[in-house]
């Protein structure tokens, strides 16, 4: 079960190379492009140029993960929006009922979003350029946020599916990552993930996507490791 979630996580950093052409497309939408272009400006204003692009860039690989997903799906949705504050969103253009479908469309991004941060990770150990190291912490950071299991954060859709012994078995890996790697975050992220645990309402189960967020969460906890 475990391996599985590993090895599909562990090929995205060359999916993101050969997936660049889909990922240009995305900026051919104005919208997209308009509000990213104001992100950045916003960002650049209160970090400089070099991590605010490096946020504007992992942000918007994480949503296109989404829309990619969403188009192997066959689901219809809008182009990635920017809302300074906030982070970025895909509108969707019809009700995702099937929780196993809404799961693999919320674990997508931070798939992707791991592989941005990976990405960087890769550029601060060939180049030694402290920068790069900065964009891969805060990608990992900003992706975990996303994990807490609550409202329409990914981790909330990913968990949709968890049976409830699935769930407490996530709590475990949430609490084990907290140990390893002493990320804040983790604290809400477990314990808003023990509150879906005692819920009545619990998904069928599924292996692929207990094993996916697992990975996601030791990964993206040690990528973001000294950030709080």
């Amino acid at each position: 079960m475990w391996w599985r979630g590993l090895a599909g996580i562990g090929t995205v950093a060359l999916l993101l190379v050969t997936k660049l052409k889909f990922l240009l497309l995305g900026l051919t939408k104005i919208s997209t492009f308009a509000s990213m272009f104001t992100f950045f400006g916003v960002y650049w204003s209160i970090y400089g140029w070099p991590l605010a692009l490096g946020l504007v860039g992992s942000i918007y690989i994480h949503e296109m993960g989404h829309v990619a997903m969403l188009r192997r799906l066959g689901i219809d949705a809008g182009a990635p929006l920017f809302i300074p504050g906030m982070g970025a969103f895909v509108m969707l253009k019809q009700r995702i009922s099937d929780p196993l479908t809404d799961a693999k469309i919320g674990l997508a991004g931070p798939v992707w979003g791991l592989g941005a941060g990976l990405t960087a990770l890769v550029a601060y150990l060939a180049t030694g350029a402290e920068i790069w190291f900065a964009i891969a912490q805060v990608t990992g950071f900003i992706n975990l946020f996303n994990l807490i299991p609550v409202w329409q954060l990914d981790g909330s859709r990913g968990m949709h599916v968890l049976a409830r012994t699935e769930r407490w078995m996530l709590v475990a890996v949430i609490g084990a990552a907290l140990l390893l790697t002493e990320q804040r975050m983790l604290f809400l992220v477990g314990g808003v993930a023990v509150w879906r645990a005692m819920q009545k309402d619990v998904g069928p189960g599924d292996a692929r996507v207990l094993a996916t967020f697992t990975v996601l969460v030791l990964a993206l906890s040690l990528l973001a490791k000294g950030v709080s």
